[in-house]
């Protein structure tokens, strides 16, 4: 499992653990371009973001719901495509047995998307919150259709940028 993580962080060689002298587990990462390991403690948020996010994505006795409040945050947006990409392919391989609900204001994570996935959520001036699926609006799925993705539409203004990506 740490070597199908480390393949999926850029840079990271191998993930390997050691117990320390006073009983904790400590995670080395070996990065390449560098003689010595560097421990959990000296890595960037983002990465172990990136880590903890697979761990949860690979772990053999995975949980029924997964919510994840913004990914984005602390995260290279190159990255973020490819982390929708894996949860989403990670809830649709679940054959029904995973829920994931995800909140995010970035668009480069919604490009990953397809619109089943995606809900759009609105509160009326009551505080009432009504939700619709993308794929219900016939004009977001054209605009899918031709080519357009998700997070381009959203950022054009095309739908309420108010909404939560809800997967399988």
């Amino acid at each position: 499992m740490l070597d199908q993580v480390a393949k999926r962080i850029p840079g990271i060689q191998s993930i390997t653990h050691k117990p320390s002298p006073d009983g904790r587990l400590l995670l080395q990462f070996n990065e390449g371009g560098y003689k010595e390991p560097f421990f959990q403690q000296s890595m960037s948020d983002g990465t172990l973001k990136v880590f903890a996010y697979l761990m949860l994505l690979f772990d053999p006795e995975p949980h029924t719901f997964v919510g994840i409040e913004e990914p984005e945050n602390g995260l290279y947006h190159k990255l973020l495509q490819t982390l929708g990409r894996e949860f989403r392919d990670h809830a649709e391989n679940s054959a029904g047995k995973l829920q994931m609900l995800v909140t995010t204001h970035s668009p480069y994570f919604v490009d990953s998307m397809k619109p089943e996935f995606v809900w759009l959520l609105e509160k009326s001036e009551k505080g009432r919150t009504s939700a619709r699926r993308l794929s219900d609006l016939p004009a977001v799925v054209e605009l899918v259709n031709e080519g357009i993705p998700l997070g381009s539409l959203w950022y054009s203004n095309e739908f309420d940028e108010r909404f939560v990506g809800l997967f399988k």
